[in-house]
């Protein structure tokens, strides 16, 4: 069975503004630091010098600059631990050195291969990974809710498949999710997550992305085998993956696509029948037309209850298109009368989208500045927050690990006086990653998830290192969470030895 994992060209570098990579290792301090998007690689804007809170401070704004309360929760060994992995993780050479051992011919040596599967699961592992299976990683959210309040997103770390077989074995890894959710209280979990790209074969999706293109382009060019969704373009997508006619789905390939269509329904209906969301990851554009699509046709099927929906598709708001298409997604459900779910996010795939329409010389389809980014995530999460307060059925995960955002939908909330404990609207942040983000937030009344992708140790090694890429102090990532660990760990050691 071909199945991919996780990406095989994870080592490649993920920040890609190139106007504001620096030319060599910057100097870290609290007022540089910047904290990494969830599921992006995006570098953050600089986060504001720790502070105290004013006297007169807002019951909604969001304090991080009391350690003690944030890492109350979080028992010393673990917070020793937690130090050294993302210390660890931001040493450029040692990411380096980490990433080419564990690509190498030495990983085919059998003792090498033991050794440094063992180191991985004692440090790295532990710390960015639930465990090795859906039990275990149910009982980690279950252990990480009981001391910290935070719930858990379980998410089983495969991402691509290339046959039937694959898919379908997939989609039982799937549905074994769903079931150790359901086996949870409904208090500790708030998702399961589920790529497209796992249940349905990767040349399959390009080919339907293709054609959903070309029949934007040709209002003449019909689809027989569509089924009713949402648009998954606007007037400014980029559709110049796609110069010419594509040939129509084959008989083979329409039922393969069939196929993918059950195997989606299939996990949605176990969703719904246990009341657990289901969120559908984003790829790169060559494939998220059709996963748009596949996402929005099945959100019609299966999101009936008018007070929460079941199926959540993701924006990307470092694409300039994003902003268009989901008011177009938004207008065109509340004509329908769909509750619609919305995890937004910035985005992960910079690199690889400006190769690509650099390479068909065309533009990139994600924003020029990372200002620009900023501005439509902040634009999107505002419109989305308002639309979820009045009432409509829709559901909202803030997925960001950028401390502003979190103020700004903190106050947005309170503003349109949205309920924060009745799920409608919750933050999520990579587990590992942003505790003191997730922390403030939750110590603000919101609910808020961890990120929690589980699977076998070697098959987690590429997550793993886009996660040490992400913390590294070359890109000044992750800066704010180790400063506020050492200052912690400096605050117990002092109390205990005074």
């Amino acid at each position: 069975m071909a199945t991919r994992l996780l990406r095989t060209n994870f080592i490649r570098r993920p920040h890609c503004f190139s106007s504001l990579r620096p030319v060599g290792p910057p100097t870290v301090t609290a007022s540089t630091a910047a904290v990494p998007e969830i599921l992006s690689f995006g570098q953050q804007a600089p986060e504001p010098p720790l502070h105290h809170p004013k006297h007169n401070q807002t019951h909604h704004d969001i304090d991080i600059s009391d350690k003690a309360r944030l890492f109350a929760s979080v028992p010393t060994p673990d917070l020793l631990r937690s130090t050294a992995v993302l210390h660890a993780a931001a040493i450029g050479p040692m990411v380096d050195v980490g990433a080419w051992v564990m690509s190498s011919k030495l990983m085919d040596n059998a003792l090498t291969r033991g050794v440094v599967l063992g180191l991985v699961k004692g440090t790295f592992y532990d710390h960015f990974c639930a465990g090795e299976d859906a039990a275990a990683a149910a009982e980690r959210v279950r252990s990480v809710y009981e001391a910290t309040g935070l719930k858990g997103m379980l998410v089983y770390g495969v991402e691509h498949a290339d046959d039937a077989a694959s898919c379908d074995d997939n989609m039982q890894h799937f549905l074994r999710t769903i079931e150790a959710a359901k086996s949870l209280p409904t208090s500790h979990f708030s998702s399961v997550v589920v790529k497209i790209t796992a249940i349905c074969p990767i040349s399959l999706l390009k080919r339907v992305s293709d054609l959903l293109r070309w029949e934007h382009k040709s209002k003449n060019f019909k689809l027989s085998w569509k089924l009713k969704s949402f648009t998954v373009f606007s007037d400014s997508s980029p559709l110049y993956h796609t110069n010419s006619e594509p040939e129509p789905l084959n008989a083979e390939e329409e039922r393969e696509l069939e196929a993918a269509h059950l195997r989606i329904q299939d996990i949605c209906r176990k969703c719904q029948e246990s009341n657990v969301p289901l969120l559908i990851d984003a790829e790169d554009t060559i494939l998220q037309p059709a996963i748009d699509y596949m996402a929005y046709s099945s959100a019609i099927m299966f999101n009936g209850d008018k007070d929460r929906p079941i199926v959540y598709n993701t924006i990307q708001a470092y694409l300039r298109d994003a902003g268009e298409r989901l008011h177009l997604v938004v207008q065109e459900a509340e004509k329908e009368s769909v509750p619609m779910g919305f995890k937004l996010v910035r985005g992960a795939y910079m690199c690889s989208e400006g190769k690509l329409a650099d390479s068909l010389g065309h533009k990139s389809p994600v924003h020029d500045t990372l200002q620009n980014t900023h501005a439509c995530y902040n634009d999107c999460m505002t419109f989305l927050m308002e639309k979820a307060s009045n009432g409509s059925g829709f559901g909202v995960v803030l997925a960001t690990h950028n401390a502003d955002s979190g103020r700004l939908a903190s106050r947005k909330a309170s503003e349109l006086n949205i309920n924060k404990k009745n799920g409608t609207i919750e933050f999520a942040q990579l587990y590992g990653m942003s505790d003191a983000l997730s922390f403030g937030l939750k110590r603000a009344g919101f609910n808020v998830s961890k990120y929690m992708p589980f699977g076998p140790v070697e098959t987690a090694i590429p997550y793993l290192v886009r996660r040490a890429y992400e913390n590294r102090g070359m890109m000044a990532s992750g800066a704010l969470d180790r400063q506020l660990l050492r200052m912690e760990l400096k605050r117990r050691l002092m109390a205990v030895t005074a």
